[in-house]
């Protein structure tokens, strides 16, 4: 298929996706985002915590601020240690707008995992008995993939940053970087299918670059509710759930199976 018939399927598996998961009573998996959202909260909140005392008591032991006497120090003091505390957690917001998807990628490939299977299992109406040994393949070759798309897309997010000082080209270099995202983020959700069918990365690999526009279809969606300052991150695990029922449905049509719906 050409780059606008793969783009097409891509996107319109999504409104496919969302009719199957509730169809088929899969609403439940959008428990795991929540528990999700809720851990990792608690564990950036805890570290970066643990970060800004272990930095001000650092800064402690070379100036020591807690002992400055002169007038108006101990405001001075409040002030470093509050800008200390302001610019780790914008840092750690910004950190993880960036590698947000993919740590939900990365910690969510058990589920996503099994989601994909049971798409396709429903897909092609057959009861096939759960296999752990693929289960636990898929799982790790979705980490495996997922960092690294990761690392790829970090290549040419400093490649962009760099084109981006170019005049009148830096103003499309945002635009690019995101339909990049999209490429691997759909890739992602794609390649649990292809681990089933026993494509090797590299098969993969070639297959994706063969069929950007069904890559992308499938990832634009993720892609752009990353977008969403504050809660795209938040959100990202809702929407990751439906984009891995799209992109099962669509590598099923795209392998042209008779047992696709």
């Amino acid at each position: 298929m050409n780059y606008r018939q793969g783009f097409q399927l891509g996107m319109k598996s999504y409104s496919q996706a969302l009719s199957f998961i509730f169809k088929n009573h899969l609403g439940w998996y959008f428990i795991f985002p929540v528990l999700f959202n809720i851990v990792l909260f608690l564990l950036g909140f805890y570290s970066v915590s643990s970060l800004s005392d272990g930095v001000i008591e650092s800064l402690n032991e070379w100036t020591n601020i807690d002992q400055w006497s002169f007038w108006g120090s101990s405001v001075l003091v409040g002030v470093i240690k509050g800008l200390i505390w302001i610019v780790l957690r914008v840092l750690f917001f910004i950190i993880y707008a960036y590698f947000g998807g993919y740590v939900i990628l990365i910690l969510m490939s058990p589920v996503f995992a099994f989601l994909s299977e049971k798409t396709e299992r429903i897909i092609n109406g057959q009861n096939i008995p759960f296999n752990w040994s693929q289960f636990l393949k898929d799982v790790l070759r979705g980490a495996l993939l997922a960092i690294r798309n990761m690392t790829v897309e970090l290549f040419f997010t400093v490649i962009l940053f760099v084109v981006s000082f170019i005049p009148v080209v830096g103003y499309i270099t945002p635009v690019i970087l995101f339909f990049i995202s999209a490429y691997f983020y759909g890739f992602s959700f794609m390649d649990y299918t292809f681990e089933r069918r026993r494509f090797k990365v590299d098969a993969s690999i070639r297959f994706m670059r063969q069929n950007k526009g069904l890559a992308i279809g499938n990832g634009f969606v993720f892609s752009l509710v990353l977008l969403i300052p504050y809660i795209g991150v938040m959100l990202g695990g809702f929407v990751a759930v439906i984009s891995v029922v799209a992109a099962t449905i669509a590598a099923c049509k795209a392998f042209e199976s008779q047992d696709c719906i």
